[in-house]
């Protein structure tokens, strides 16, 4: 009986190992996948362009609970990644009426390069401007970006070491100088604007930021808070909280990835072996984390307290993969050939998975992403900013072909 069982067990697993080997091989190559994404990412891209046309001053947000396009003004922080996302559309496509509508768009956000009230800025303007002078050399958007450098940097606090992000009681008035982990993405205009234009007072903010984030945000185990609040006489930690995931010690996941991104683009401009370290260290707390599901697109708190029974985040998936793909770069080929694999599962999820319906759901790219939880508001819809991380994403692969 037990030569048979184990006869039996043998059969079953060779059979089951077959029927994967042949689902692989059903499988499109990563190549055709990025590219399929890419045409469908300008689709649907281009259909929303054309329903804002008429709407002068207005940008994609999320959708409402019937699934109608929600839109939001140049004010607010998610304005830039749709002229962000047509820039890079109009990159794989050279696509003439994308790039009219990547230049109409930006000129939407263009004012908030004179904003001084929140440390959006580097958001809005970074991923407009910043990828259009990237791609065009139009040189007439060098002064937008060097004006938005210069307003976010008033609001550095050379004491924190750290760029405010909320004013007191603009979210809690417990907080008397709030700076959260998100903050970690507007470096990037400052870092690449220092080069730029000779200023060293943009990197010197950058890195100090940077460094103070390290210190204070993460704790041992590579997860980050969401908020630290600094005390502004003594210059230290008050307060850390986590506002928009499940709990002040949880692991929200849209923050583990904005913090995650943020290292790995410090060590893009500055080779800081500490940076590198850091985002390394950030990857295997997401990869290695026990509630990571197979695919990769995690549940919008690690620690949500009904995993599996609850929602994903594809902005979170979105950013982490991109993340990954520029951190292959800079790692020896065991880690590289990792990374790239985790990334690519987490494309072929979203793009077969996640993907909104051709011209439904306001039209964006995918669904199923979290906001706020907390709140309630934009739970399990559509959001701007995912689906400008998974466009990044998809080109950043793209090049790896090329």
């Amino acid at each position: 009986m037990i030569y048979r069982n184990a006869t039996l067990s043998i059969f079953l697993l060779l059979i089951f190992s077959t029927a994967i080997q042949s689902q692989k091989k059903l499988e499109k190559p990563i190549k055709e996948i990025i590219n399929e994404a890419l045409d469908f990412s300008l689709n649907q891209s281009l259909r929303m362009a054309k329903s804002l046309e008429q709407e002068k001053d207005l940008l994609p947000k999320t959708v409402d609970r019937f699934g109608n396009l929600q839109t939001c003004k140049s004010d607010w922080w998610v304005s830039g990644f749709f002229p962000g996302q047509l820039w890079y559309l109009y990159e794989h496509s050279k696509n003439e009426e994308v790039k009219n509508y990547a230049v109409e768009f930006s000129k939407r956000v263009e004012r908030e390069k004179f904003t001084t009230d929140n440390h959006d800025v580097g958001f809005i303007i970074h991923c407009s401007f910043g990828n259009g002078f990237r791609i065009t050399k139009d040189s007439t958007y060098l002064e937008i970006i060097k004006t938005a450098s210069n307003s976010l940097i008033t609001r550095f606090n050379k004491k924190i070491g750290a760029i405010r992000s909320w004013d007191t009681g603009q979210w809690n008035k417990q907080w008397q100088y709030a700076v959260i982990i998100d903050n970690m993405m507007n470096l990037e205009m400052l870092l690449w604007a220092a080069k730029k234009f000779n200023k060293p007072e943009f990197y010197d903010v950058a890195i100090n930021h940077a460094n103070t984030s390290m210190r204070d945000h993460y704790r041992s185990d590579f997860s980050s808070f969401h908020v630290v609040s600094y005390d502004t006489i003594t210059g230290a930690p008050e307060l850390k909280h986590t506002a928009q995931g499940y709990k002040h010690e949880s692991a929200w996941a849209r923050g583990q990835s904005w913090g995650f991104y943020g290292f790995v683009m410090m060590y893009r401009f500055t080779k800081d072996e500490k940076y590198l370290n850091q985002a390394k260290s950030i990857a295997g707390f997401l990869i290695n984390h026990p509630r990571m599901p197979e695919d990769k697109i995690p549940y919008w708190d690690y620690d949500a307290p009904n995993i599996p029974d609850t929602y994903r985040d594809a902005s979170a998936a979105s950013i982490m993969c991109s993340a990954l793909i520029e951190l292959s770069k800079y790692v020896d080929a065991e880690l590289s050939k990792k990374y790239l694999a985790i990334a690519e599962t987490q494309i072929r999820s979203l793009y077969s998975n996640f993907r909104n319906a051709p011209g439904n759901n306001g039209n964006f790219i995918l669904k199923h992403s979290v906001g706020h939880m907390p709140n309630n508001t934009e739970v399990d819809v559509p959001l701007t900013y995912a689906d400008y991380y998974f466009v990044e994403a998809l080109m950043r692969f793209k090049k790896i072909y090329d």
